[in-house]
């Protein structure tokens, strides 16, 4: 057995007691429906042409046993839908589950290549497939097989010519079924993926709607939403135009059956080999003969649906993190904050080369608590530097220690716990101002969160807002300024108090009034703290103890502000073109 197929197999296992219970339920469900057209023949064939005494209270007896027979099968068919179907949620809650968490180990290599509406795709369309296939497959398989065994059996036993004449076409739908059934995968797999880019496509609109409407971009999103959806329904034309095929020859053959089996049926009542009892109750059966046939005609397209999504999960789930802890990583606490890079090389590409290369060889020793800025023109590895330290990279070569401790001998929580994030794209969660805040340490009481708000000039203007803070922000914090988004992501690092700060240009698109208090509030984050700053605008870090200065040979100058513009080299340019 292949690892796909164990793998998908393995999500039975937590459930197996409910799915066997299905399952038995569907054999009973499946043996009743068998038992009464043998009453049937048996009222027909016997107590009404044998002149029974009590014929009526004996009809009577049976029709109540039938009707007994019926409750059963109500109840068979009732467990069926409800436990089974909560067998399949309960499933598919795993498989979702599995999915976003290992969506969650991935680092930022990964997601660099990747589209949020394709990853939401996987986790809501083709789930809903595989758990359809999940409960309704070996269910629908199950009553298929009994019923097509049972009725083929009891057929052989009324007219064993007949029966063989119903099993005539049988091998030819088998051999269709299985062409036809490659033909549909390829379309049922090409319909997710176009479904996936519909997804993109909506998802990437819908998030940068105020730049859509201030560009009035509507009619190039609908234009471009347009283009993706006619080739999702030039892949489901394919894909209908085969099940259409396949459907309308299927439920021929079972339909050309029945009308067979009735016309060669009174043929031979007429020739005295069959009777007409025998034929009603052959006719009863030819339908439970055939009505599997049809559920198994519709069983394969559930199948090649549900397995086209489970390749695409599998396909996911089978992508190794590339950053893993170490089998013996340990805790990393009492940092004091000294940073090492030791001769790092770094390609975004994975595959280390010259040209390729950020950097190479990079060598970088950064004192515990000492501010130092990073300087340089896009392109040569400010960010990238500060990237590195959290693990949120690899290096391709060399290594990264802090406080003489390798961060890959640790486990990434513990690493990135003493490390605090201020960007300049801050991100902010649906939800409410203390709920964001909390972020940083979701154990905070609530007068911890106000004094981390207080600290990082956020408490008065939180305060102003029509619930505090249970005011809900709106999605990415839409309702709040950019100096307000950026105040709360300070606050919410002031709560985290890690020993190490990184700034990446977290006040380069704000106004001169909200730059002056968010610079006031990450001076105050930084004391004590090791601190490193990303910046484009060289008046704010004039006061670092050290400014580094990259270029695309590594680290060009360093020194203070003043000892490089007396250099008069890179920075004392850099400085003169932008101040």
């Amino acid at each position: 057995m292949s690892a796909k197929w164990r793998k998908f197999l393995s999500y039975y296992r937590p459930y197996m007691k409910g799915f066997i219970a299905d399952m038995c339920f569907a054999l009973v469900a499946a043996a009743t429906s068998l038992v009464i057209p043998l009453i049937i023949r048996y009222i027909t064939g016997t107590v009404l042409t044998e002149g029974f005494a009590n014929a009526n209270q004996t009809i009577l007896y049976l029709f109540l046993l039938m009707l007994a027979l019926l409750g059963v099968e109500f109840g068979c068919n009732y467990f069926i839908a409800y436990v089974g179907h909560m067998v399949g949620a309960r499933m598919e809650y795993d498989l979702r589950n599995e999915l976003f968490t290992h969506y969650q180990k991935l680092s930022f290599r990964f997601y660099d290549d990747q589209k949020v509406g394709s990853l939401m795709s996987r986790v809501t369309n083709d789930l809903f497939e595989i758990t359809e296939l999940y409960h309704h497959g070996p269910e629908d398989l199950m009553i298929s097989a009994i019923k097509l065994l049972g009725s083929l059996v009891i057929l052989c036993m009324i007219n064993v010519p007949l029966a063989l004449l119903a099993l005539v076409p049988v091998p030819f739908m088998i051999v269709f079924a299985s062409v036809l059934n490659r033909k549909m995968k390829r379309t049922f797999k090409k319909n997710r993926e176009r479904i996936a880019e519909i997804n993109t496509r909506m998802e990437d609109s819908l998030s940068g709607i105020r730049v859509v409407k201030s560009f009035t971009g509507e009619d190039m999103e609908i234009h471009k939403f347009t283009e993706g959806n006619d080739l999702f329904l030039l892949s489901k034309k394919d894909n209908y135009r085969y099940m259409a095929i396949y459907h309308a020859v299927l439920w021929c053959i079972t339909g050309l059956i029945t009308v067979t089996v009735a016309a060669v049926g009174s043929w031979m009542i007429g020739r005295n080999s069959l009777t007409l009892q025998d034929l009603i109750a052959f006719l009863l059966y030819v339908n439970n003969f055939t009505e599997p046939i049809r559920k198994l005609v519709n069983f394969t397209e559930q199948f090649q649906n549900g397995m086209s999504g489970f390749e695409r999960f599998y396909e996911m789930i089978c992508i190794e993190p590339d950053i893993e802890d170490a089998p013996d990583a340990k805790e990393l606490s009492s940092v004091k904050g000294t940073i090492d890079f030791d001769n790092v090389t770094f390609s975004y590409g994975g595959n280390p080369t010259r040209e390729a290369n950020v950097f190479s060889h990079l060598n970088l020793h950064i004192h515990a608590g000492e501010y130092v800025a990073l300087v340089g023109h896009s392109g040569v590895g400010k960010t990238t530097i500060c990237s590195l330290i959290p693990r949120f990279y690899e290096p391709n070569e060399g290594h990264i220690t802090i406080d003489g401790t390798d961060i890959t001998s640790v486990t990434q929580k513990s690493l990135r716990r003493q490390i605090g994030i201020v960007q300049q794209d801050v991100y902010l969660f649906a939800g409410t101002v203390l709920e964001n805040i909390r972020y940083g340490r979701p154990e905070a009481s609530f007068e911890e969160v106000v004094e981390a708000a207080k600290r990082a000039n956020a408490h008065e203007f939180i305060m102003e807002l029509p619930n505090g803070y249970d005011t809900d922000i709106g999605q990415r914090g839409i309702k709040l300024s950019g100096g307000q988004k950026q105040r709360l992501s300070i606050a919410r690092v002031f709560l985290k108090n890690p020993p190490i700060l990184i700034f990446d240009e977290a006040t380069s698109s704000l106004d001169n009034e909200s730059e002056k208090v968010i610079q006031d509030s990450l001076e105050d984050l930084a004391k004590d703290r090791t601190t490193l700053v990303i910046a484009h605008r060289l008046s704010t870090i004039q006061n670092a103890e050290r400014i580094l200065v990259l270029s695309e040979n590594g680290i060009e100058e360093e020194g203070t502000h003043e000892e490089l513009l007396q250099k008069e080299g890179v920075y004392a340019r850099l400085y003169h073109s932008v101040e």
